[in-house]
């Protein structure tokens, strides 16, 4: 009897493989899509590396959100990626994945790391306020000075310009003590965040946090890469 790969969600150059809890980019998807996919999600999974991204030479936006994505995080050279969400994952080091991502992705404009201790956000961090999140946005823009979205919001031309004169000083300090990852079996089992409307786990509905128009083609005063479909 033949073997038969998990289902995969396939619409043109978009791939989907959500919900199927690998820890590692399955071979068989960068086999059969990777020459050809523009658009990969691979949302709620148990992802702890993205070694197997590789293979998806084309790609243009990634989301790989509600993964366990951590600061040993690593993605290959993906020149024409534009988009990309870290949403809810383990990530604490915003200074290292910043630099990392400087390198690799160099047509990065929309970044989305709501859910990671690395952004200070209320949603997650009760004890933070808006304040340190203006920080951590002004922190961001000087590594990343060519983003045009983050997180939830359109980057501002004062924001541009206070990153460029303050940002290198706005660095976000990790927590002093980072708890190590809960094993099965664990009694604290907090509950999946995602920015998304309900119903968004199901891979043929499931946009990231971006937006385009159901032309297909990007609102002009929306960022490129913001989905409500």
């Amino acid at each position: 009897m033949a073997h038969s790969e998990p289902p995969v969600a396939l619409n043109g150059s978009q791939i989907s493989y959500i919900g199927h809890d690998c820890t590692n980019i399955p071979a068989f998807l960068g086999d059969a899509y990777g020459h050809f996919a523009k658009r990969l999600d691979l949302s709620f999974n148990q992802l702890r590396s993205l070694a197997g991204l590789k293979m998806f030479t084309e790609l243009e936006e990634l989301v790989v959100d509600n993964n366990l994505l951590g600061n040993d995080l690593q993605l290959p050279r993906l020149p024409n990626l534009h988009t990309l969400t870290l949403n809810k994952n383990r990530l604490t080091d915003i200074e290292a994945l910043l630099e990392h991502l400087a390198a690799v992705t160099p047509s990065l404009e929309y970044l989305s790391l709501l859910g990671n201790e690395a952004c200070p956000n209320q949603l997650v961090s009760p004890d933070k306020d808006e304040d340190d999140y203006q920080r951590y946005r002004y922190f961001v823009l000087y590594k990343l000075p060519q983003l045009k979205f983050l997180d939830t919001r359109k980057v501002t031309r004062k924001e541009v310009m206070e990153a460029q004169a303050r940002g290198a000083f706005m660095k976000v300090v990790k927590p002093k003590s980072e708890a190590p990852p809960n094993e099965a079996g664990s009694e604290s089992h907090p509950l999946p965040y995602t920015p998304l409307p309900r119903g968004s786990r199901d891979a043929k509905t499931h946009k990231g946090v971006y937006f385009q128009d159901d032309s297909g083609c990007f609102e002009k005063d929306a960022p490129r890469g913001l989905r409500t479909l």
